[in-house]
């Protein structure tokens, strides 16, 4: 981080974390770094508030590939975005004056809606009804129809959001090294009309991935993106591939992704 020192903290407006925010504004001064109050002027960005603070820092910064991010906790449990806890100073402060950090580097998928609203993601896409009813979608991989789905929706995750939604599907927990995309389903029907793979699959980051919602009645999909919901009417075909772009973020020595998962879930 020695060559970067513009610094844009990315936090919520709660009066009650306001002095955390400011004790962290500080060290970062004491440190030889600037604090600037327009993201786009910063190369490392620091959100405080657990993962979903990360990944909103992240959407609102526009998902940038020129600057690191860095995640800081203020919650008890264990986060897979952040490195470091609000309460810990010492860690940050070694972490400013030595090398004791590494960047680690997260693919981010395109999404593309009927071909074009365009969006990013850096956990994973869900497409879910928004009335009680099932509908259906052809799994297109590349040009080979796959599949067609009839049930709640369908997760399409990156690797690291592989410990989110898409384990709670019983979908595997990815290597980021890995650059992939994962598809769970959500309640799918299996019967003599409708016939799915029924587990989760994996494909390399060559393959597109269609998803054309068949117009039967259930034309508004909540399409989540991250930690945001997207209602749009109509919706036909939904795109996904890999972006070729990368999230960077500081981490420290000694605490892979595999570290994180191991402390989240054994």
């Amino acid at each position: 981080m020695e060559t970067r020192r513009n610094i844009f903290f990315s936090y919520k407006k709660d009066p009650a974390k306001l002095p955390d925010i400011e004790q962290l504004m500080t060290i970062a001064k004491e440190q030889g770094f600037e604090i600037v109050t327009n993201q786009d002027a910063a190369n490392i960005i620091v959100a405080v508030g657990g993962d979903g603070a990360f990944l909103q820092a992240v959407r609102k910064s526009g998902f940038r590939d020129d600057c690191l991010y860095v995640g800081v906790t203020d919650e008890e449990e264990a986060s897979l975005y952040c490195d470091f806890h609000i309460y810990d100073t010492e860690s940050m402060i070694a972490a400013m004056q030595t090398a004791n950090v590494e960047v680690r580097r997260y693919p981010v998928i395109d999404v593309h809606l009927d071909g074009h609203t365009h969006f990013h993601c850096l956990n994973e896409l869900s497409v879910r009804s928004s009335i009680i009813k099932t509908f259906v979608i052809d799994v297109i991989i590349d040009d080979l129809h796959f599949e067609t789905f009839r049930g709640d929706g369908i997760v399409v995750s990156t690797p690291t959001g592989s410990t989110a939604y898409n384990r709670s599907l019983n979908g595997a927990v990815v290597d980021p090294l890995i650059p992939c995309i994962q598809v769970s389903e959500m309640a799918s029907l299996n019967n003599n009309q409708f016939r799915t793979l029924g587990s989760s699959f994996i494909l390399s980051d060559s393959r597109k991935l269609t998803l054309h919602i068949v117009q039967d009645g259930n034309e508004y999909p909540v399409i989540g993106l991250d930690n945001e919901a997207l209602s749009v009417q109509n919706t036909k075909n939904i795109e996904v591939e890999m972006s070729g772009k990368i999230i960077k973020t500081v981490k420290l020595k000694n605490n892979s992704f595999w570290h994180k998962v191991q402390r989240t879930f054994l």
